[in-house]
């Protein structure tokens, strides 16, 4: 098919955001779930207009709009590209949210909208061959984090087969084949600032106020519905500079056209400046938004960005009314000084991945770079500087058994932290685990859905001593342990108040239903 474009084009590039699909997070997604402002489209959508396009933004995750309400704004708007930007709030959502965008791919094909769709996403970035092979509704999809190859698409005056093989950084369909061009290079660190210049939040739908239609994780806003939004997220750098194998955070940084991308291939960081990203965070809170995730897999890592970010934000938290999360790998938190100056800065939440209690288990999955720490007293230290921690585990890592399994909920409830996660190890395209499982023929979820860590079709991995319908059954038994375990609702009532307590046990009342385990769907 050759894309020809006219007069009545109106704008150039329609970024979409499809809706999450109601079987990603079952009855959770009503009332639980965060809704997660669109990160990647925001930071497109300011690059696009850095450089002349006319861009918006489309997000009917938070407008919750249906394909025909859509398909109407698509006709109003008449872009010349129309993007599904398809990342989401955990690393895993990138595949998992395929599964509303290709919906509404589709509705909108069988509708005969001529306007090219294409994709950038982490779920396109690992396997774009495949896509294009199995999503028939897809025009092409970009390789990386496609900066530069959006840019040059968005140059062309017709987006034909000629002019496309132009274009490094993308697949696309010539007849029945499949063309994979050359890479195209991602944003160099000097170029951050210039480059992504930023977010475009005037272009995100509110009710009221802006950032009204975006809510909070239940655990960052203090377990209380009430200071869940309005709600922001943004990045002070990209990427990652480890090589977790459970992790596909990195694919963003592909640079190589093999068949299967390995995140692991691609560990680096990049920063904006410090001043940069205050300004930001200024536009956040002149707007009334205190509520705000950092959303980098590794805020505090390298102090010559984080130090001067957090003593610019604690001149601005002297009320001390801001809201902040951000991560963190649990052998970087060591200093009280720098965890004081975390808290003064606002980012009251910390998300720490322990990952498991087993030593062996830990040191295994970062292939030895991971430093042996003391957990217990890494977290003694954060919880003396006023800083809660949201702790991370993973059940079913590769060694994992039942014993070492037991021994990290053990953990767990001795460290008690106010916040508590738990995922089944999944092999998510764009890990090595996902690879390593294609190479041994390990079973894989047969869609999008089946890899979301809440969906009826989850499958992670087996271990060699744990099948998968163990290991989410261990993981299911030790949310509800953990979430009606006394010390830690006396915790809750005690930081937050008893409501919030209430509304902790009121959600463990939403029994996830899984197909492995033989539940039948809700």
């Amino acid at each position: 098919m050759i894309f020809k474009m006219g007069a009545e084009n109106k704008i150039d590039c329609l970024f979409l955001i499809a809706k999450s699909s109601g079987k990603t997070y079952q009855k959770l997604s009503v009332t639980y779930s965060a809704i997660e402002p669109p990160t990647w489209a925001l930071l497109l959508a300011q690059s696009m207009r850095a450089v002349g396009n006319e861009v918006r933004i489309l997000d009917a995750n938070a407008e919750d709009l249906s394909k025909e309400d859509i398909l109407k704004k698509i006709k109003l708007f008449s872009p010349r590209l129309l993007c599904f930007v398809v990342y989401g709030q955990n690393v895993n959502a990138g595949t998992t949210n395929m599964s509303g965008a290709t919906f509404v791919s589709n509705y909108l094909k069988s509708k005969n909208i001529k306007t090219p769709i294409a994709i950038i996403g982490s779920h396109v970035q690992a396997l774009p061959i495949e896509t294009l092979e199995r999503e028939k509704s897809i025009d092409f999809v970009f390789t990386n984090e496609g900066v530069y190859a959006l840019r040059n698409i968005l140059k062309l005056n017709n987006f034909s087969y000629e002019e496309l093989h132009k274009i490094k950084g993308i697949a696309y369909r010539k007849n029945n084949r499949i063309i994979l061009n050359m890479p195209e290079k991602i944003v160099p660190n000097e170029k951050m600032d210039e480059d992504l210049p930023g977010y475009a939040w005037d272009l995100l739908p509110f009710k009221n106020s802006p950032l009204d239609l975006y809510r909070s994780p239940m655990w960052h806003a203090e377990y209380n519905f009430e200071k869940r939004s309005p709600y922001a997220s943004l990045q002070t750098s990209l990427g990652c500079q480890f090589g977790c194998n459970f992790c596909m955070i990195n694919i963003i940084n592909r640079d190589d056209n093999e068949e299967v991308g390995v995140a692991s291939d691609y560990s680096k960081m990049r920063f904006w400046s410090t001043d940069f990203i205050i300004k930001e965070f200024d536009k956040l809170i002149s707007m009334g938004v205190k509520t705000i995730r950092i959303v980098d897999e590794m805020f505090l890592l390298n102090p010559k960005y984080y130090i001067p970010l957090c003593e610019q934000l604690a001149e601005r938290n002297k009320d001390d009314s801001l809201r902040i999360w951000s991560y963190s790998r649990i052998d970087t938190v060591k200093r009280p000084e720098i965890l004081k100056l975390v808290r003064k800065a606002g980012i009251k939440w910390l998300a720490l991945g322990i990952e498991s209690g087993d030593k062996s288990v830990r040191l295994e999955v970062d292939k030895g770079k991971f430093e042996d720490v003391d957990v217990k007293k890494v977290i003694a230290k954060v919880h003396e500087a006023d800083i809660n921690v949201m702790a991370n585990y993973i059940y079913g890592l590769p060694g994992d058994t039942r014993e070492t399994i037991e021994k990290t909920f053990k953990l767990s409830l001795e460290l008690c932290t106010a916040g508590w996660n738990t995922y089944g190890a999944m092999a998510l395209p764009g890990s090595l685990l996902y690879k390593n499982a294609i190479e041994k023929g390990t079973k894989l979820p047969e869609t999008y859905e089946g890899y979301s860590f809440h969906a009826y079709e989850t499958l992670p991995v087996p271990t060699e001593k744990l099948t998968a319908k163990e290991i989410i059954t261990l993981r299911d038994e030790a949310f509800d342990r953990y979430h009606n375990h006394k010390p830690f609702l006396a915790l809750i009532e005690e930081k937050f108040g008893k409501k919030a307590a209430e509304n902790i046990v009121d959600m463990t009342k939403i029994k996830l239903k899984r197909k492995i385990k033989g539940d039948q769907p809700h």
